[in-house]
Protein backbone atom coordinates (compact mmCIF):
# COMPACT_ATOMS: atom_id res chain seq x y z
CA UNK A 1 0.00 0.00 0.00
CA UNK A 2 1.10 3.65 -1.03
CA UNK A 3 2.12 5.02 2.50
CA UNK A 4 2.46 8.93 0.96
CA UNK A 5 2.83 10.96 -1.76
CA UNK A 6 6.47 11.13 -3.83
CA UNK A 7 8.79 13.78 -3.40
CA UNK A 8 8.28 15.10 -6.92
CA UNK A 9 4.31 15.60 -6.29
CA UNK A 10 4.90 17.33 -2.76
CA UNK A 11 7.34 19.64 -4.37
CA UNK A 12 4.65 20.38 -7.47
CA UNK A 13 1.65 20.67 -5.07
CA UNK A 14 0.07 23.83 -5.10
CA UNK A 15 -2.13 25.28 -1.90
CA UNK A 16 -3.42 28.04 -3.64
CA UNK A 17 -5.07 27.27 -7.15
CA UNK A 18 -7.57 29.24 -8.97
CA UNK A 19 -10.41 28.22 -6.20
CA UNK A 20 -8.84 28.87 -2.56
CA UNK A 21 -8.05 25.56 -0.96
CA UNK A 22 -7.83 25.57 2.95
CA UNK A 23 -6.25 22.92 5.47
CA UNK A 24 -8.83 20.76 5.14
CA UNK A 25 -7.94 20.33 1.14
CA UNK A 26 -4.40 19.60 1.99
CA UNK A 27 -5.44 17.23 4.78
CA UNK A 28 -8.06 15.83 2.57
CA UNK A 29 -5.51 15.15 -0.17
CA UNK A 30 -2.57 14.11 2.00
CA UNK A 31 -4.78 11.58 3.26
CA UNK A 32 -6.29 10.57 -0.09
CA UNK A 33 -2.63 10.27 -1.66
CA UNK A 34 -1.58 7.61 1.05
CA UNK A 35 -5.09 5.63 0.33
CA UNK A 36 -6.16 5.78 3.96
CA UNK A 37 -9.28 6.11 5.34
CA UNK A 38 -10.24 9.15 7.19
CA UNK A 39 -9.18 7.91 10.77
CA UNK A 40 -7.39 9.36 13.78
CA UNK A 41 -4.59 7.18 12.84
CA UNK A 42 -4.49 8.08 9.22
CA UNK A 43 -4.37 11.84 10.78
CA UNK A 44 -0.69 10.68 12.82
CA UNK A 45 0.57 9.19 9.70
CA UNK A 46 0.02 12.29 7.39
CA UNK A 47 0.95 14.30 9.83
CA UNK A 48 4.69 15.72 9.28
CA UNK A 49 3.68 15.83 5.11
CA UNK A 50 1.17 18.07 6.06
CA UNK A 51 3.59 20.34 8.63
CA UNK A 52 6.61 20.08 5.44
CA UNK A 53 3.98 21.71 3.23
CA UNK A 54 3.19 24.08 5.77
CA UNK A 55 6.54 24.92 5.59
CA UNK A 56 6.65 25.47 1.99
CA UNK A 57 3.54 27.99 1.93
CA UNK A 58 5.50 31.34 1.30
CA UNK A 59 2.07 33.26 -0.71
CA UNK A 60 0.00 33.50 2.23
CA UNK A 61 -0.72 36.14 4.59
CA UNK A 62 -1.13 35.57 8.56
CA UNK A 63 -4.76 35.16 8.55
CA UNK A 64 -4.58 32.40 5.90
CA UNK A 65 -1.74 30.80 7.27
CA UNK A 66 -3.17 31.05 10.83
CA UNK A 67 -6.06 28.35 9.68
CA UNK A 68 -3.19 26.06 8.49
CA UNK A 69 -1.45 26.03 11.97
CA UNK A 70 -4.89 25.19 13.99
CA UNK A 71 -5.23 21.96 12.08
CA UNK A 72 -1.21 21.73 12.49
CA UNK A 73 -1.24 21.91 16.17
CA UNK A 74 -4.81 19.27 16.44
CA UNK A 75 -2.39 17.07 14.23
CA UNK A 76 0.54 16.94 16.40
CA UNK A 77 -1.81 16.19 19.39
CA UNK A 78 -3.31 13.89 17.38
CA UNK A 79 -0.18 11.89 16.42
CA UNK A 80 1.63 12.22 19.86
CA UNK A 81 -1.39 10.81 21.66
CA UNK A 82 -0.57 7.90 19.19
CA UNK A 83 3.18 7.69 20.05
CA UNK A 84 2.06 7.07 23.60
CA UNK A 85 2.09 3.37 25.16
CA UNK A 86 -1.50 4.23 26.57
CA UNK A 87 -4.08 6.11 25.61
CA UNK A 88 -4.16 9.59 27.42
CA UNK A 89 -7.52 9.19 29.83
CA UNK A 90 -9.93 12.17 29.32
CA UNK A 91 -12.47 13.87 31.88
CA UNK A 92 -16.18 13.35 31.18
CA UNK A 93 -17.22 15.29 28.14
CA UNK A 94 -13.63 15.41 27.19
CA UNK A 95 -13.44 16.33 23.25
CA UNK A 96 -11.21 13.68 21.54
CA UNK A 97 -9.33 15.65 19.13
CA UNK A 98 -8.44 12.98 16.58
CA UNK A 99 -12.30 11.71 16.57
CA UNK A 100 -13.52 15.46 15.90
CA UNK A 101 -10.95 16.44 13.27
CA UNK A 102 -11.69 13.20 11.43
CA UNK A 103 -15.40 13.66 11.85
CA UNK A 104 -14.92 17.02 10.50
CA UNK A 105 -12.93 15.93 7.36
CA UNK A 106 -15.52 13.20 6.71
CA UNK A 107 -18.47 15.79 6.30
CA UNK A 108 -16.03 18.37 4.64
CA UNK A 109 -15.38 15.71 1.81
CA UNK A 110 -19.16 15.29 1.52
CA UNK A 111 -20.04 18.95 0.85
CA UNK A 112 -17.15 19.19 -1.13
CA UNK A 113 -18.43 16.09 -3.69
CA UNK A 114 -22.16 17.89 -3.15
CA UNK A 115 -20.62 21.25 -4.28
CA UNK A 116 -18.95 19.46 -7.22
CA UNK A 117 -21.88 18.18 -8.50
CA UNK A 118 -23.76 20.79 -8.54
CA UNK A 119 -21.17 22.78 -10.18
CA UNK A 120 -21.39 20.45 -13.05
CA UNK A 121 -24.83 20.22 -12.89
CA UNK A 122 -24.97 24.15 -13.46
CA UNK A 123 -21.95 24.27 -15.68
CA UNK A 124 -24.11 21.37 -18.36
CA UNK A 125 -27.53 23.67 -18.07
CA UNK A 126 -29.33 21.26 -15.58
CA UNK A 127 -30.29 24.24 -13.27
CA UNK A 128 -33.29 24.75 -15.28
CA UNK A 129 -37.09 23.44 -15.19
CA UNK A 130 -38.77 22.03 -18.32
CA UNK A 131 -42.59 22.55 -18.81
CA UNK A 132 -43.79 19.42 -18.66
CA UNK A 133 -47.51 19.74 -19.35
CA UNK A 134 -48.04 21.19 -23.18
CA UNK A 135 -50.04 24.58 -23.53
CA UNK A 136 -53.41 24.76 -23.71
CA UNK A 137 -54.36 24.99 -27.79
CA UNK A 138 -56.58 27.93 -28.40
CA UNK A 139 -59.07 27.03 -31.17
CA UNK A 140 -61.47 29.35 -32.70
CA UNK A 141 -61.01 32.86 -34.06
CA UNK A 142 -62.98 35.81 -33.64
CA UNK A 143 -64.76 36.62 -36.77
CA UNK A 144 -65.49 40.34 -37.38
CA UNK A 145 -66.43 39.97 -41.08
CA UNK A 146 -70.40 40.49 -40.64
CA UNK A 147 -69.59 43.59 -38.43
CA UNK A 148 -69.70 47.38 -39.83
CA UNK A 149 -68.95 50.67 -38.24
CA UNK A 150 -71.80 51.53 -37.55
CA UNK A 151 -72.41 48.28 -35.43
CA UNK A 152 -68.69 49.24 -33.64
CA UNK A 153 -70.40 52.35 -32.59
CA UNK A 154 -74.04 51.34 -31.56
CA UNK A 155 -71.93 48.95 -29.17
CA UNK A 156 -69.73 51.58 -28.19
CA UNK A 157 -72.46 53.78 -27.00
CA UNK A 158 -73.96 50.93 -25.50
CA UNK A 159 -71.30 50.78 -23.07
CA UNK A 160 -70.43 54.20 -22.41
CA UNK A 161 -74.53 54.85 -21.67
CA UNK A 162 -73.29 52.90 -18.78
CA UNK A 163 -70.54 55.10 -17.45
CA UNK A 164 -73.18 57.23 -15.32
CA UNK A 165 -74.03 54.54 -13.39
CA UNK A 166 -70.36 53.85 -11.83
CA UNK A 167 -69.83 55.09 -8.44
CA UNK A 168 -67.78 58.54 -8.26
CA UNK A 169 -64.08 58.39 -7.60
CA UNK A 170 -64.89 59.92 -4.13
CA UNK A 171 -66.96 57.00 -2.88
CA UNK A 172 -65.71 54.57 -0.89
CA UNK A 173 -66.60 51.01 -1.66
CA UNK A 174 -66.19 48.44 0.88
CA UNK A 175 -64.40 45.63 0.25
CA UNK A 176 -66.61 42.42 -0.09
CA UNK A 177 -66.39 39.87 2.93
CA UNK A 178 -66.15 36.67 1.96
CA UNK A 179 -64.49 33.32 4.47
CA UNK A 180 -63.74 30.21 3.50
CA UNK A 181 -66.70 28.73 5.97
CA UNK A 182 -69.31 30.44 3.93
CA UNK A 183 -67.55 28.69 0.58
CA UNK A 184 -67.63 25.33 3.09
CA UNK A 185 -71.61 25.56 3.33
CA UNK A 186 -71.95 26.61 -0.27
CA UNK A 187 -70.04 23.39 -0.92
CA UNK A 188 -72.51 21.44 1.24
CA UNK A 189 -75.70 22.80 0.29
CA UNK A 190 -75.03 22.25 -3.53
CA UNK A 191 -74.18 18.51 -3.15
CA UNK A 192 -77.37 17.77 -0.91
CA UNK A 193 -79.33 19.07 -3.78
CA UNK A 194 -77.07 17.04 -6.46
CA UNK A 195 -74.49 14.17 -6.00
CA UNK A 196 -72.25 15.55 -8.07
CA UNK A 197 -71.33 19.23 -9.11
CA UNK A 198 -68.58 21.30 -10.99
CA UNK A 199 -66.25 24.17 -9.73
CA UNK A 200 -67.64 26.67 -12.18
CA UNK A 201 -71.01 26.11 -11.45
CA UNK A 202 -70.30 26.68 -7.71
CA UNK A 203 -69.00 30.16 -8.51
CA UNK A 204 -72.12 31.25 -10.48
CA UNK A 205 -72.22 33.80 -12.79
CA UNK A 206 -71.15 36.93 -10.90
CA UNK A 207 -67.86 36.19 -9.11
CA UNK A 208 -64.80 37.85 -8.93
CA UNK A 209 -60.75 36.84 -8.44
CA UNK A 210 -61.86 36.50 -4.31
CA UNK A 211 -65.05 34.06 -4.92
CA UNK A 212 -63.18 32.15 -6.52
CA UNK A 213 -59.61 31.64 -4.83
CA UNK A 214 -61.46 31.24 -1.78
CA UNK A 215 -64.12 28.90 -3.09
CA UNK A 216 -60.79 26.72 -4.06
CA UNK A 217 -59.20 26.87 -0.80
CA UNK A 218 -63.11 25.62 0.90
CA UNK A 219 -62.31 22.93 -1.74
CA UNK A 220 -58.80 22.26 -0.87
CA UNK A 221 -60.31 21.99 2.99
CA UNK A 222 -63.02 19.34 2.33
CA UNK A 223 -60.46 17.39 -0.07
CA UNK A 224 -57.66 17.27 2.84
CA UNK A 225 -61.01 16.07 5.17
CA UNK A 226 -61.70 13.23 3.11
CA UNK A 227 -65.39 15.07 2.67
CA UNK A 228 -65.19 15.20 -0.76
CA UNK A 229 -63.47 14.32 -3.66
CA UNK A 230 -62.43 16.03 -7.24
CA UNK A 231 -61.83 15.11 -10.43
CA UNK A 232 -60.55 16.53 -13.00
CA UNK A 233 -60.34 14.47 -16.52
CA UNK A 234 -58.00 16.63 -18.64
CA UNK A 235 -55.78 19.23 -18.40
CA UNK A 236 -57.15 22.63 -17.66
CA UNK A 237 -60.46 20.63 -17.74
CA UNK A 238 -63.08 20.86 -15.78
CA UNK A 239 -63.09 20.48 -12.15
CA UNK A 240 -65.77 17.97 -10.94
CA UNK A 241 -66.97 17.67 -6.83
CA UNK A 242 -68.70 14.48 -5.27
CA UNK A 243 -69.23 14.20 -1.83
CA UNK A 244 -68.24 10.87 0.11
CA UNK A 245 -68.94 11.28 3.57
CA UNK A 246 -71.62 13.12 4.96
CA UNK A 247 -71.09 15.83 7.89
CA UNK A 248 -72.80 19.12 9.18
CA UNK A 249 -71.43 22.21 7.43
CA UNK A 250 -72.20 24.25 10.27
CA UNK A 251 -69.99 22.09 12.42
CA UNK A 252 -66.39 24.58 13.37
CA UNK A 253 -63.55 23.03 13.05
CA UNK A 254 -59.83 24.47 12.68
CA UNK A 255 -59.02 25.50 9.15
CA UNK A 256 -55.46 25.01 7.42
CA UNK A 257 -56.04 28.14 5.46
CA UNK A 258 -57.59 30.61 7.66
CA UNK A 259 -60.70 31.64 8.03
Amino acid sequence: MNTGITSQQASTYRVLTEIYEGPLDLLLQLIEHAELDITKLALAQVTDQYLEHLRLIQDLDASEVSAFLVIAAKLLQIKSEVLLPRPPTREPGEEDPGEALALQLIAYKRYRAIANHLGMRAAAGLHTYLRLAAPPKIEGILDLSGLTLMDLAAAARAVFSQADARSALSTIVPIPTVTIREKIRLIARSLRLKSRISFRKLLGEQRSRLDIAVTFLAMLELIKRHIITAHQEKLFGEIELEAVNTWNENEDFELEFGE
